[in-house]
């Protein structure tokens, strides 16, 4: 399956800026398997844009 990207991904300050969260509480959501789901490349963490938007209009 291929999948396309309209966007760049995200790094975890990003994310941090649109969700208006410290990073650190990005890293506590990760531990605990909570938040957007995010991928290691390498030894970075990055998110899909549209993973995160997802995640977020899921929250009540």
């Amino acid at each position: 399956m291929i999948t396309t990207f309209s966007e760049r991904l995200w790094g975890v300050e990003e994310v941090s800026n649109f969700l208006g969260v410290p990073v650190a509480t990005l890293y506590v959501w990760r531990h605990r398997r909570q938040g957007p789901k995010g991928r290691r490349v390498g030894r970075f963490l990055r998110y899909a844009p549209e993973d995160v938007r997802a995640w977020f209009l899921e929250q009540e």
